[in-house]
């Protein structure tokens, strides 16, 4: 990445229904080409438990990959990243279907939205 690459992010809370509360996650779009150390280097300026890098490409409206970072590494899986972006993903429309697949470290994991809200399956 060099200096002044732009991308684009989304800073969401997750698991609360109002800003300011929840757990923070910050979404980095964009990144498919970036290394885990400049992937590491991103999240640690941002300063939250965890971002996270999901790819540009979703599948069929449903199936997706992202990698998961905390501040000292990268994580196969957590919950709340997994929560938040697909959220992201689906508010910006890149996920249509109710049923939904995210590709990460720990393999292949369910997301199911119902209502406004989404949960692991």
């Amino acid at each position: 990445m060099r200096s002044g690459t732009r991308l684009a992010y989304d800073i969401v809370d997750v698991f609360t229904d109002r800003p300011f509360a929840g757990n923070q996650l910050a979404v980095v779009h964009g990144a498919d080409e970036l290394s885990s150390e400049q992937c590491l280097a991103i999240t640690r300026e941002f300063g939250f438990s965890e971002t996270t890098f999901p790819a540009a490409e979703v599948d069929d409206g449903r199936e997706y990959a992202t990698r998961i970072f905390t501040p000292a590494q990268e994580i196969p899986f957590a919950g709340h990243p997994t929560l938040g972006t697909a959220s992201v993903l689906r508010a910006s429309g890149r996920l249509t279907s109710d049923d939904c697949v995210q590709v990460c470290g720990a393999g292949r994991i369910g997301v199911r939205f119902s209502g406004d809200g989404a949960a692991s399956r």
